[in-house]
């Protein structure tokens, strides 16, 4: 079986009052399931947690940006894990939560024991739904975003792909709002994008495109494919194993294809 890591971001799953878009996420979770009845082993990172909380609880005390973090992630985590669990269930497939922080990436025990814990649910056909513990990780111990998360899981799981899902349609070689601008179809690993790059992040998440493409060009350097598509594009996932050259999106050649 092919091992992916799916990434699907804040701005994916969001609409634009901040609520959670349940009809994308559903059909996210559709693609997932055909892929995994494609012969695809799938990790799913998932942002989105502390927007679920913050439509779920209006507070009237003024709360720092710590303790608003810590109290919508922890509301909003169990109504998304809570989500996906009803939606996964309706093709039969079992999910399962991973909540991680940065530390658990260093060598060691911890390492160790997270890897040996999604190994053992990918071999009994449980999809892992990987997620920062935002509750407790704060200030140097927080990921950049999910994308540097998404990142390492590919490397620590040995994956062969990573598709980082956004809401657009990969890297411009401009602005995205400008109409002679085009998405970079395929660049190498090593290639500097700085001059395409914008240092714009989205509403819902913490990162950008330049972490994106930061990450990618890491992951990638280590042999991993990487993908940054539009998850708000029907049928993304599909068309990206079905018809690759029909969808626009942006592909990190790995290493290992840059060798003669």
């Amino acid at each position: 079986m092919k091992r992916i890591v799916i990434k699907v971001g804040s701005n994916v799953l969001t609409r634009s009052n901040g609520k959670l878009d349940v009809t994308r996420m559903s059909a996210i979770v559709d693609q997932i399931a055909w892929l995994r009845q494609h012969d695809y082993e799938v990790i799913l990172v998932s942002s989105g947690a502390v927007a679920c909380g913050r439509s779920e609880l209006h507070i009237e005390e003024k709360l720092d940006s710590v303790e608003q973090r810590q109290l919508f992630s922890a509301m909003g985590q169990a109504k998304l894990i809570g989500l996906y669990y009803d939606l996964f269930r309706e093709h039969n497939i079992h999910v399962g939560q991973v909540l991680t922080m940065k530390e658990n990436f260093g060598a060691g025990e911890q390492y160790d024991n997270q890897r040996a814990c999604i190994s053992v649910m990918l071999e009994n056909g449980v999809l892992p739904i990987v997620n920062e513990n935002d509750t407790v990780s704060v200030s140097e111990l927080m990921f950049t975003d999910n994308d540097e998360l998404s990142g390492l899981m590919a490397q620590m799981m040995q994956a062969e792909e990573l598709i980082l899902l956004t809401n657009v349609d990969g890297i411009y070689n401009g602005s995205p709002n400008n109409p002679r601008s085009r998405v970079i179809p395929s660049v190498y690993w090593d290639h500097d994008l700085s001059e395409y790059i914008l240092d714009e992040k989205s509403q819902q998440g913490r990162g950008g495109m330049r972490s994106k493409s930061s990450i990618a060009q890491r992951v990638a350097a280590g042999g991993i494919r990487v993908v940054i598509a539009n998850g708000r594009r029907d049928n993304i996932l599909v068309d990206l194993i079905e018809h690759p050259m029909e969808v626009m999106h942006t592909e990190f050649v790995p290493k290992q294809a840059n060798k003669n």
